[in-house]
């Protein structure tokens, strides 16, 4: 096949992003040039050359790059010749494609264009993705189709594993960040009006906004808390929106999609064989309403490896967890639809009390519990800590004349003993583990509680762990390595024998001569 171009349609989409350097540029030009006296019709005259220097110089760039750019898709590679000053020739193996993401912000979709990364499914920063930047929308979708040799009609019915319900946006609010919401949207106007050369908070303002607080604690404080909350759960709704409008997860042939965004369209292509296991999160606030999301286990996922600042993992918005659980049974067990007999997998047994503790499927099985020494060891750390900073909130008023006294050590243990014991015995409730005929299940955490569905086949090696304090309580800390995901899964603060009782089952020959070994 021969050399291709890339879409010349891109000169018109940076013309138009370019806007956003032109904006606060002439904007601060214009302030320096009336500081200097200069007239209105020449202040305007230099604004519009800057504006029309900057726009020249982004399209004379984009024209060299797409002059310089070509890909060529053959039978067997696909290659890119790309680079100004640096020349480059890359190319990924047609059998090693992975991942084809699409993606496109609202100026490249008003062209009708789209962003296409080809990955290999391993780690970004090793020569293992390609960008083509950009492609027609048409094209890109076909050339997303040929290198994963998808059809165009998904399986089953429709192939949707699960489509957007806008009452789910309920749960958006559920983060810690609803609660600054009003604050995190002032200081990125004060910032953005600054750069601009408006100060709206004098040394005055500031001193009268302060006078007005404390004139009337009791009804500005409250106003303003109230004030935080509904810009900050306006906020979580309106990204809610942007980021998971469209949303619809659907099965193709042998590939799960992910298509999301209601102005930057998103796309992610996941291989059913990368799959290695699921996720079920819980962040606090979210859980306490009822709510939780599902994450993808897969290798070359992640979002730190690929520079996202988002979280390539998720599989789906916040959603109630009733639902959660069933979308993440049915990933969990995508591609694997023939189930485990005796004579492909000899050691499995529906009399073993591992497996018929996850016989009902990873996320309805009751999950072991933990010894209760698990549950003395949070106790301990919860009221250690909330000592800890009560004896720092004492130092104050033992060596300064501090305003309030010792009022505030007192309010740290009477807010923090109640609250730490909870989320102690929390933490301990939300420990767990189970093993199935394909899944070792893992849960822990308060914060954000994490159950994880690992797929026994993707257990490459274990790494036991256990400090002074869990060999006193008979405890320790096991590790399932993988390549996919964060590279390793926990069973925190398992019993002994049952931690090596579970690592010889879930993998079995894999620790049996360590085992063997101690024995001696």
């Amino acid at each position: 096949m021969s050399w291709r171009k890339l879409s010349s349609r891109s000169l018109g989409a940076s013309s138009v992003l370019s806007l956003a350097i032109v904006a606060p540029v002439v904007t601060v030009l214009a302030r320096t040039l009336i500081g200097l006296d200069w007239s209105p019709g020449a202040t305007v005259a230099a604004g519009g050359g800057a504006a029309a220097l900057i726009v020249a110089g982004v399209l004379a760039y984009d024209v060299a790059r797409l002059r310089s750019t070509r890909w060529r898709l053959t039978a067997e590679r696909l290659e890119l010749r790309s680079g100004i000053a640096v020349r480059q020739h890359r190319s990924i193996p047609r059998d090693r494609v992975r991942s084809v993401d699409l993606r496109a912000d609202p100026v490249r979709r008003v062209f009708g264009l789209t962003v296409v990364k080809v990955g290999t499914g391993e780690h970004a920063g090793e020569g293992t993705e390609l960008t083509l930047d950009p492609l027609p929308r048409q094209e890109a979708e076909a050339l997303r189709r040929t290198l994963l040799r998808t059809g165009a009609v998904p399986l089953g019915d429709g192939g949707a594993v699960a489509e957007l319900r806008w009452a789910w946006i309920r749960y958006a609010p559920l983060t810690v960040w609803s609660f600054a919401g009003g604050a995190l949207v002032l200081g990125a106007l004060y910032k953005l009006l600054d750069a601009f050369g408006v100060n709206l908070f004098t040394t005055g303002t500031a001193s009268d906004a302060w006078g007005w607080v404390t004139g009337r604690p009791w009804s500005a404080v409250p106003l303003l808390v109230a004030v935080n909350v509904v810009v900050g759960v306006a906020g979580a709704m309106l990204l809610f929106a942007e980021s998971w409008g469209r949303y619809r997860l659907e099965r193709e042939p042998g590939r799960l999609r992910l298509r999301r965004g209601l102005l930057t369209s998103r796309s992610l292509t996941l291989e059913e064989r990368r799959l290695r296991g699921v996720e079920l999160s819980e962040p606090l606030l979210l859980r306490l309403g009822g709510g939780a999301r599902v994450k993808a286990v897969a290798t070359g996922l992640g979002k730190a490896a690929e520079n996202e600042t988002e979280d390539v993992a998720a599989l789906t918005p916040p959603l109630p967890r009733a639902l959660a659980e069933q979308i993440a049974e049915r990933v969990a067990n995508l591609g694997r639809s023939d189930a485990a007999t005796p004579e492909t997998e000899p050691w499995r047994s529906t009399a073993d009390p591992w497996q018929a503790a996850a016989a009902a499927g990873p996320w309805r099985a009751g999950l072991v519990a933990h010894p209760a020494a698990a549950g003395r060891r949070r106790v301990v750390r919860a009221l250690a800590t909330v000592a800890a900073l009560a004896a720092l909130a004492g130092l104050p008023p033992l060596l300064w004349t501090w305003p309030g006294g010792w009022i505030w050590p007192a309010a740290v243990l009477a807010i923090g003993f109640p609250a730490g014991l909870w989320l102690a015995a929390d933490a301990y409730r939300g420990l767990g583990h189970a093993l199935g005929p394909r899944h070792l299940v893992t849960r822990k955490g308060s914060a954000v509680r994490r159950t994880v569905a690992l797929d026994r086949s993707g257990i490459v090696g274990w790494t036991i762990e256990q400090s002074f304090f869990q060999r006193r309580a008979g405890l320790l800390t096991l590790s399932a390595t993988t390549a996919a995901g964060e590279g390793h899964y926990d069973v925190v603060d398992v019993g002994t024998g049952d931690g090596l009782d579970l690592a010889a089952r879930a993998v079995p020959g894999l620790l049996e001569p360590f085992l063997a070994r101690g024995q001696q």
